[in-house]
């Protein structure tokens, strides 16, 4: 079965929004290759409507290997109120039929699921026991105030670390999978 991977980039003091503002100072070339091999097990985006706006303004122009492979992915974009989602391939979900949406993509054979942040979409799949990972591309800077990456709202859940990588320019990726998710240890005795 396909996994539904949630991959963000969090400030140390655990802040997400604008990460290219903060965290492009922490990449090179080792980062870059672990983005690039993550989002070649992928074949499909899940992303809600503020995070599609933003990336279907900037993806489409952008001619790289890995901007050809986002492009090209299908796309699913959960809003209830987007009337029109113009960076193709793409899918409009309404958020009543997301629970739905998801559980049949992870059904569908393929490559990985991506999210691109964290959000009320990845609250939502973590309740309903869909979300397979976190990867926490986790930056040596405090931010200090934006978005939470938890809102610490009715959401409440174990982790399991699954993996870790620490690059030279002091950027930590963390893998932690949901206890409950399908397949784990916790599922499986």
């Amino acid at each position: 079965m396909r996994k539904i991977i949630a991959k963000t980039h969090t400030s140390l003091d655990g802040f997400i929004d604008n990460p290219h503002l903060w965290s492009m100072p922490y990449s090179n070339e080792a980062v870059q290759k672990y983005s690039m091999d993550l989002v070649l097990t992928s074949d499909t985006l899940l992303l809600g409507r503020v995070t599609y706006v933003g990336m279907a303004q900037a993806w489409p122009g952008r001619s790289n290997p890995y901007a050809d492979h986002v492009n090209a992915m299908e796309k699913y974009v959960v809003s209830s109120t987007l009337e029109k989602a113009e960076w193709e391939p793409s899918t409009i979900v309404h958020g009543d039929d997301l629970v739905a949406t998801a559980t049949e993509l992870k059904r569908r054979p393929g490559g990985n699921i991506m999210i691109w942040g964290c959000g009320r979409l990845t609250d939502t799949l973590m309740e309903h026991g869909l979300l397979d990972e976190y990867r926490l591309l986790v930056s040596p800077v405090i931010v200090g105030k934006g978005q939470r990456l938890f809102r610490g709202e009715d959401v409440t859940a174990s982790l399991e670390l699954v993996d870790n990588t620490t690059f030279d320019t002091g950027l930590i990726a963390l893998t932690y999978r949901p206890v409950n998710a399908a397949g784990d240890r916790a599922a499986t005795g």
